[in-house]
């Protein structure tokens, strides 16, 4: 849907005046008398020492003081257009360009013809994004310069007045092509626009929607920080910066722009819209994390799979969850799965957890050639300080391939490098039971070499030292040589060792015949 030029210029306008209308407010409750002299003392002052006072104020930088005291002369002398033009000067200091812009109105009301100030308000406006009543005021300094020389000569402010027409025209193309949601020849207008620009909270809105609607998440949210600082209850920017947190995936930061905007506004539909999908997705998330964390990896996929549908097309949002979903089809064993997923969030966009993500899938399914060409490429993608942590990644799926030719104790135990000294212990407990030499009579021979060969991977893989050279390389045991092996205790005294003796919870005794 496209807006016609009256109604948006009517909008415009309509912008700029409830702008205004918020600093004029917030200046004349933060403007304050001086206290410097007491009320007794000022009472016989004149308006020339009002205006003396003032002027000390203001080279000492006591500008709220100064605008006490010329406040005070406008009272005693209204219609002296230098006090109004003195106002202006503290005001445009302290940066409140749209309180000064109304101090050098009133001034040009008593003085019309006074050059000065309409050069000061000409530029004024310029800084304040009105370029096109910029250019009047130009206008009517070069006709004043006309009368008085006869008609002769160039205008003095030709200059100034070709940039502000230049100004006047990047804003109106800029507007045309916003109101067409023609989003990048926006932004470009208005990059140009605000170049002449100080202060002007309309048209840096207006680009920070742009830049939303182009995917550029950072730009917006630095365009309506700049908004926020000098207008703290603009509703609608705390509303657009927390969708942009929203779309980068931020979402704690975007909870708390929205809930700013709803103290403000406690029905504000935008913002309520905005806290209600983060907190949706956020439970969702929870409820995720809490499955997880109890070995529950199905039920986890699922509710992460639900949060992703909460709004299907924000995809740092999707990205962050298909990274947790990876992970939860590793831990379940569903290796096919986290490798497609891991694989759909690299072809997407390459990234370092994404690449990390794959190379650890890969790992995990024994696919290591496959995992060692994934961490060199994050090696690659990583800044030069930081290539040491994909160094030890490479490393790892090294030791692993060649582990995978000789004794590999983590598969022999059936569990990820990754496991836990709980979750190995649970396997070692599990298969020791079920190889027990006693308890397959019919094939003790291949009980026997199972048995031995799950007491050892569960000595290396228990002791935090062993299990530190194994996964580095190295020999755990002495004269290990290079086809693994070495176990150096008694693999039926170590079973009874840990079933009799902290072997977990409710220290069963087992009894088997050895021999």
């Amino acid at each position: 849907m496209t807006l016609s030029n009256t109604t948006f210029d009517m909008m415009r306008r309509l912008a700029v005046a409830s702008l205004w209308f918020l600093v004029v407010s917030s200046s004349s409750s933060s403007s304050s008398t001086t206290t410097t002299a007491n009320a007794a003392e000022q009472e016989g002052w004149s308006a020339g020492k009002f205006r003396s006072k003032g002027e000390e104020a203001m080279m000492q930088g006591k500008y709220e003081d100064a605008l006490g005291y010329y406040q005070k002369a406008i009272h005693i002398e209204p219609d002296n257009s230098v006090n109004y033009y003195k106002l202006f000067r503290v005001h445009n200091r302290m940066k409140k360009y749209a309180d000064a812009l109304t101090d050098l109105t009133k001034a040009l009301d008593v003085s019309p013809t006074k050059d000065e100030y309409r050069i000061q308000k000409a530029k004024l406006l310029v800084n304040l994004g009105q370029c096109e009543e910029a250019v009047e005021q130009y206008k009517v300094l070069s006709s004043q310069q006309q009368q008085q020389q006869g008609g002769d000569g160039e205008s003095k402010w030709s200059t100034a007045e070709q940039e502000a027409r230049q100004c006047a025209e990047e804003i109106k193309i800029a507007e045309e092509a916003y109101a067409a949601e023609n989003w990048q020849h926006a932004v470009e207008f208005f990059n140009k626009a605000l170049g002449h620009v100080e202060q002007a909270t309309d048209l840096l809105f207006m680009r920070a929607q742009s830049l939303y609607h182009t995917s550029d998440y950072y730009g917006t949210i630095s365009d309506t920080g700049k908004i926020l600082k000098t207008y703290s209850k603009h509703i609608e920017a705390y509303q657009l910066r927390g969708e942009a947190y929203a779309k980068l995936g931020e979402l704690d930061l975007a909870v708390n722009h929205f809930r700013e905007g709803l103290k403000l506004d406690p029905e504000h539909k935008g913002c309520k819209k905005g806290h209600k999908y983060v907190k949706t997705v956020t439970k969702k998330d929870k409820r995720g994390q809490d499955a997880f964390d109890s070995g529950k990896y199905d039920e986890a996929i699922e509710h992460w799979f639900n949060a992703i549908k909460v709004d299907s097309t924000n995809l740092n949002v999707h990205r962050t969850f298909l990274l947790k979903i990876v992970k939860a089809h590793t831990k379940a064993g569903q290796h096919d799965d986290a490798i497609k997923h891991a694989e759909a969030h690299v072809n997407n966009r390459e990234s370092e957890e994404g690449l990390l993500a794959l190379g650890d899938a890969q790992l995990a399914a024994e696919m290591y050639e496959a995992a060692i060409h994934t961490y060199q490429k994050l090696q690659e993608f990583l800044p030069q300080e930081r290539k040491r942590e994909a160094q030890r990644k490479v490393q790892e799926a090294q030791v692993a391939l060649k582990q995978s030719k000789e004794k590999n104790y983590y598969k022999i135990l059936g569990v990820a490098r990754t496991a836990t000294s709980k979750e190995i212990k649970k396997a070692y407990r599990d298969l020791a039971l079920k190889w027990h030499p006693d308890k397959n009579t019919e094939n003790k021979e291949e009980a026997e070499k199972m048995f031995h060969d799950i007491g050892e991977a569960y000595e290396v893989l228990s002791d935090k030292e062993l299990r530190g050279k194994y996964d580095r390389g190295e020999d755990v045991f002495e004269n290990q040589g290079g086809g693994g092996g070495g176990h150096h205790t008694n693999p039926f005294q170590f079973f009874n060792q840990q079933f009799h003796h902290g072997g977990g919870g409710g220290r069963q005794r087992m009894h088997f015949r050895h021999g």
